[in-house]
């Protein structure tokens, strides 16, 4: 018997050609004049079988093209039958439920506000009226149809239509019986007919490139053990020194890349050893290009799978955080590749990227840029951050390229960028974006660090009121630094502003200083190999260096390799040159280092008013003809004066001008013998109410505990 009619041979029209938008309406168990039946479509075969309360049955081939019927005996409702996947597996029909989108979730999502979105769209493991299954779920507004490509249809899209939600824009199909590591992507036909197979946006987890499938995972598994650190996270009213890594080329574990789980074991026991308080990753968001160290960002919901897994990640993060370390990871809100499987005009439209090339590809790096003026797009990136937090528990996201979203004409010449009306070159709707994003992470996530990697002078971009970040990398400092550093110290007695530019604006945000893993590569040299002179006045300069970081206002960031003081440059593709430890000056460099990051945390003077002028105060920064600055670092209940003399000459007799000392004992001098110094120590000091006489070591620091009255 045939129920065919009109609609229905509209609908097998629809279905054949793959631009159904509503294939709920037709197929799964409905009610005809006949009583009920069961539709199925299954291009291409030849018979289909079905259980229907228990029984194998076989329904009837009603079209050519692929249409199935069975009518039940006696009523029965839609979980009442089963029906075989391609792959054999035998499930309840998907086209049976109702849809798992809500009509507050669309609302909230096309109103740029579902901050848990990682909960809703996407590949979502759950139980639906008692049945086990997967919700897909995506965005596709001006998409004609979109259907479901998987391991259990073999990657068929004319097999699992997905249905329109309508002005939601959004698709989506509960597939029964799909569970962890299932492989998928979307199959999305244009409005102009064009196919364009495209990876989850908000997936969970990826496989390892050169794939590019999305793989279901059910990221809350993992049982957490971190609550005690949860409870007490934050790092602003904290010492902070971190470790920036790399994962791949950190260390080598004998295969392409470590493992979550071995990399979490060996570097929680190296920062505590190191005394380093946080980790910082770049980013470990899935990425197509090895060489593009994560910065090509095509999974913003995604662990790279080079390193493990979705639950070894939190393993991860878990271990660290028993251990007493902090994770913070680099994100990458600025842009996006052009890779066709990804976000790139996802629906046959520039969806979250701008039309106009102006806009909406980045001169420098040939990427989109996101269109930060809608909604949806927003709440994607949003939710993506509030994902890291919640549910990866990590402590902090340090936003990648911030200066390239501010600003229209970033990298652009005159032409190249659209003005807005009244001629200003500010990225309104990035900053709109910027300050929605911060204020909405300190308000779900209390304790999360959001930190600027911001280049330009823009201004407030700490503060509550501006931008809303937490902390800004400190580029000016770095630079005037690393330029000061890399001149003979000859010539440095000329440069002396180099070294107290920054104090002029180190409390007008809230800063992090750091020589982070851009300035060891490109034919930038290593951090010894910027150091003029001979090997040893090189690695005293390295150990000058670090001290003179670690003394500075704000708190710390240096990348990986430095304490090994690696004459090559970074290079991702190997791991760090651990072997140099077996040499002593190698060796004391690593020393210093670490007893630098513990004596740092132990003196609160250091750490205390990192973001407060009271914290600072200038001893001499006028002496250019000997190129030595100090300084008093204060706390709470203690004062540290620190003297930097930045050339390779001794003097057994350095007045350091400073009233009413009552004591004084230096307590961390860079130069000792153990560290690879020539031993020019202060083990007795004559001090007055005027200040106290010091042996100037050489291309050293000095710190010394004081007592003013």
């Amino acid at each position: 018997m045939s129920s065919v009619s009109a609609p229905m041979s509209s609908d097998v029209e629809l279905l054949s050609e793959g631009r159904h938008y509503d294939p709920h309406r037709f197929l799964g168990l409905h009610e005809v004049e006949q009583g009920q039946v069961i539709r199925l479509w299954r291009p291409g075969a030849t018979d289909v079988y079905l259980e229907v309360l228990g029984s194998i049955v076989t329904a009837q081939k009603t079209n050519d093209r692929g249409l199935f019927e069975y009518f039940p005996q006696q009523k029965i409702k839609g979980t009442d039958y089963k029906i075989y996947h391609q792959n054999g597996q035998l499930h309840c029909d998907p086209y049976v439920f109702w849809p798992q989108v809500g009509e507050t979730d669309r609302f909230l999502f096309n109103k740029g506000c579902h901050y848990e979105l990682f909960e809703t769209i996407g590949a979502q493991i759950k139980r639906v009226d008692g049945v086990e299954g997967t919700a897909f779920s995506v965005w596709a507004p001006n998409a004609r149809s979109v259907s479901l490509v998987a391991d259990f249809n073999y990657f068929d899209g004319r097999m699992s239509p997905m249905r329109s939600l309508g002005a939601s824009g959004l698709w989506e199909l509960f597939v029964p019986g799909i569970a962890q590591g299932e492989k998928y992507k979307f199959e999305v036909r244009t409005r102009e007919g064009h196919l364009r197979i495209k990876s989850d946006p908000m997936a969970f987890f990826s496989e390892l490139r050169p794939k590019t499938a999305s793989v279901v995972w059910n990221v809350h598994a993992h049982e957490w053990k971190d609550r005690e650190w949860m409870a007490k996270k934050g790092g602003l009213s904290r010492p902070m020194n971190i470790y920036e890594v790399h994962l791949g080329s950190w260390k080598n574990y004998g295969t392409e890349f470590p493992n979550y789980r071995q990399l979490a074991i060996d570097l929680a026991a190296y920062c505590k050893e190191m005394g380093f308080s946080h980790v910082e990753l770049l980013p470990v968001m899935e990425h197509p290009l090895d060489e593009s160290w994560g910065y090509q960002v095509t999974g913003f919901y995604s662990v790279t799978s080079r390193y493990g897994n979705p639950t070894e990640f939190q393993e991860f993060v878990d271990h660290l955080h028993q251990n007493g370390i902090g994770v913070l990871l680099d994100w990458v809100p600025a842009h996006f590749p052009t890779d066709d499987f990804s976000l790139l005009r996802f629906d046959g439209t520039a969806l979250y990227e701008h039309e106009d090339p102006r806009k909406g590809l980045h001169p420098h790096w040939q990427t989109a840029i996101f269109n930060y003026g809608r909604k949806e797009v927003t709440n994607f990136l949003i939710a993506s951050a509030l994902f890291w937090f919640k549910i990866m528990h990590v402590d902090g996201l340090r936003v990648d390229a911030v200066a390239s979203m501010l600003y229209l004409d970033y990298g652009r010449n005159a032409g190249e960028w659209i003005p807005n009306p009244d001629g200003s070159n500010f990225n309104i709707d990035a900053i709109e974006f910027i300050k929605h994003l911060n204020s909405i992470v300190h308000e779900r996530c209390p304790g999360a660090l959001m930190i600027a990697e911001e280049s330009s002078a823009y201004s407030g971009v700490t503060h509550p009121e501006g931008l809303g970040f937490d902390l800004k990398w400190n580029m000016g400092w770095m630079n005037d630094t690393l330029r000061y550093f890399s001149k003979d110290p000859v010539y440095r007695r000329y440069h002396q502003n180099d070294l107290t530019f920054s104090l002029l604006y180190a409390f007008t945000e809230k800063f992090m200083s750091v020589l982070s893993h851009d300035e060891v590569v490109h034919g930038k040299r290593s951090l010894i190999g910027k150091m003029p002179g001979t090997d040893w006045q090189k690695f005293a300069g390295v150990r000058l260096l670090y001290s003179y970081l670690l003394c500075h206002p704000g708190k710390k960031l240096w990348f990986m390799g430095g304490e090994l003081a690696q004459w090559n440059e970074w290079d991702s593709s190997k791991q760090l040159d651990w072997e140099l430890l077996q040499y002593p000056t190698h060796q004391g460099v690593s020393n210093v280092v670490k007893e630098l990051n513990h004596f740092y945390q132990a003196h609160p003077a250091l750490w205390e008013s990192d973001f407060e002028w009271q914290g600072y105060e200038w001893i001499d920064f006028s002496d250019s003809d000997n190129s030595v600055i100090s300084y008093l670092r204060k706390g709470k209940d203690s004062k540290l004066a620190v003297v930097h003399n930045f050339t390779p000459q001794y003097c057994d007799s350095y007045w350091v001008r400073l009233g009413h000392v009552r004591s004084v004992r230096e307590v961390f001098n860079t130069d000792e013998e153990r560290f690879g110094g020539s031993g020019k120590l202060n083990r007795e000091i004559r001090y007055s109410s005027e200040g106290f006489s010091i042996v100037l070591a050489p291309l050293a620091t000095m710190i010394f505990e004081v007592d003013l009255g």
